[in-house]
């Protein structure tokens, strides 16, 4: 009998061994904010985008002269697109490599009447302004808009939905991002989420931890167009990828047989 328990015994500790296995992850987000503190931080890594090279520019002109309206507002049809959008639509989310001014390798759009004009690293404000100047300079008191139309960004890796989207307002975080990818899975690293981005010709690489609320303070905390969000996946993730589907069956039925004898004996 004393023999039975001690196998009885020794089976039970394999299968919790076996279980014990596996990887302890914290999957709360900022984890580090106390339940019962109130939690107050200032916004001080806000930023607006610069227009770079290769971004599409929607820009629309109001005047009181409908002949100067058509005329600057005719817009110019990016090479290589089949399906053109109206100007007016440069707000929506689905306007993704369709009509507007494409920003040249030089840094410049060609605008009708005006010819070319430098927009590379302006704020949408500053080229706001910058448009106004160069227009009132045929009209009078133009009122002209300038919207991005290919702002998109990228979140793949360890989330229930991988996407590309178009965001319309030109500003947007990690943390709605991943809401827009459907968020992470279990598997999902939270504490090394990369951020990749490419700004005048250089590619910069960032890793965030969420699991910590001082990611509110990174500057890859607000993403820019054309940013990639990766979540890695956990070192369990990849041993499941890894492991022979049969192994599991074998185990347990060698375990189960094990048990058997124990009992019996």
């Amino acid at each position: 009998m004393k023999s039975n328990n001690l196998l009885y015994l020794s089976v039970v500790g394999f299968l919790l061994l076996f279980s014990s296995c596996a990887e302890q992850r914290n999957l709360v987000y900022f984890d580090d904010i106390q339940q019962s503190d109130a939690y107050t931080q200032a916004i001080t890594n806000a930023h607006e985008p610069k227009i770079q090279v290769g971004d599409i520019m929607s820009i629309t002109v109001s005047t009181l002269d409908p002949t100067s309206n058509a005329l600057f507002n005719t817009g110019a049809v990016i090479q290589g697109q089949n399906t053109q959008l109206s100007s007016s639509n440069a707000a929506g989310s689905t306007n993704l490599g369709k009509e507007g001014y494409l920003v040249g390798n030089d840094g410049n759009i060609n605008f009708p009447v005006v010819g070319k004009i430098q927009l590379k690293g302006l704020t949408l404000t500053e080229a706001h302004e910058k448009m106004r100047d160069e227009i009132s300079k045929y009209v009078k008191d133009p009122i002209v808009n300038v919207r991005y139309l290919n702002f998109k960004v990228t979140v793949i890796g360890e989330v229930t939905r991988p996407t590309t989207f178009t965001v319309a307002n030109e500003q947007i975080n990690v943390l709605e991002a991943l809401g827009r990818a459907g968020d992470m899975t279990p598997f999902g690293m939270r504490e090394n989420v990369l951020v990749i981005r490419e700004t005048d010709g250089k590619r910069q690489m960032a890793r965030l931890n969420l699991n910590s609320s001082s990611v509110f303070q990174s500057p890859y905390f607000y993403l820019q167009q054309n940013d990639i969000v990766y979540v890695e996946p956990s070192e369990m993730k990849g041993k499941q990828a890894n492991r022979n589907p049969n192994s599991v069956p074998i185990i347990m039925g060698v375990l189960s047989i094990i048990t058997i004898i124990a009992t019996r004996l």
